[in-house]
């Protein structure tokens, strides 16, 4: 074989070129400061907030931010989903360590309710949908399922307390958060305290049946 017979070797892969490795790192703290940024924001003033004051705090300009996030909506999910996570996260841990199962329970619903009073954005997105994604929802359902069921063996619930109840319960909680926050800034704990008393096992005066649709007014 003539070196020209011989096979023409393949070219070595080139480095990464050190511009486009600063490239990407500054956009990568670009991103990090636009989450970081918009959760503080949407924090305070909700997801109707002007994007432009998340640009704005993060340093950023507009062009950079709908680079990462082509809509507010977008960014407003991602946000959230990173936060509902985080937060679930956390009160699932909470629980588990905690040994009383009326107490893991009472301390889910105090652990959500601080956090949503301190999470414009986060409260609203309960109240509305359960959670950001239907994927959050049916985590938090899971979550408080397994709560009920708890207490319910443990005999510190009342006996026809049903999950939907707990979670169409948690949500008209967190309408109070929303509701009562400039207002009555702690009112929902009252609230709270209220609810909790009325799902202890010492009532034993049979709750009314969920109505159906032929019980509605109007259907």
């Amino acid at each position: 074989m003539t070196l020209a017979d011989q096979p023409t070797p393949a070219p070595a892969t080139a480095p990464e070129q050190p511009a486009r490795r600063g490239r990407r790192a500054d956009a990568e703290r670009n991103r990090a400061a636009i989450m970081e940024a918009a959760g503080a924001v949407f924090a305070e003033h909700g997801g109707t907030v002007d994007v432009r004051e998340i640009a704005r705090r993060s340093g950023v300009g507009m062009g950079t931010l709908y680079r990462h996030f082509p809509t507010k909506d977008d960014l407003l999910l991602t946000v959230l989903e990173q936060q509902f996570g985080s937060w679930l996260s956390d009160a699932h841990q909470q629980a588990t360590a905690t040994e009383d199962p009326w107490q893991a329970l009472t301390g889910f619903f105090e652990q959500m309710l601080t956090t949503q009073a301190r999470n414009r954005a986060v409260v609203e997105s309960y109240t509305t949908n359960g959670g950001p994604t239907p994927s959050c929802a049916q985590r938090c359902y899971t979550f408080i399922d397994e709560l009920r069921t708890r207490c319910m063996n443990a005999g510190l619930l009342r006996p026809d307390v049903t999950t939907d109840d707990l979670v169409l319960l948690s949500g008209s909680l967190s309408q109070a958060v929303l509701t009562t926050g400039d207002s009555h800034p702690g009112q929902w704990r009252r609230l709270l305290r209220i609810s909790l008393d009325g799902l202890s096992s010492r009532n034993t005066q049979p709750l009314p049946e969920p109505a159906t649709h032929a019980d509605t007014p109007g259907k």
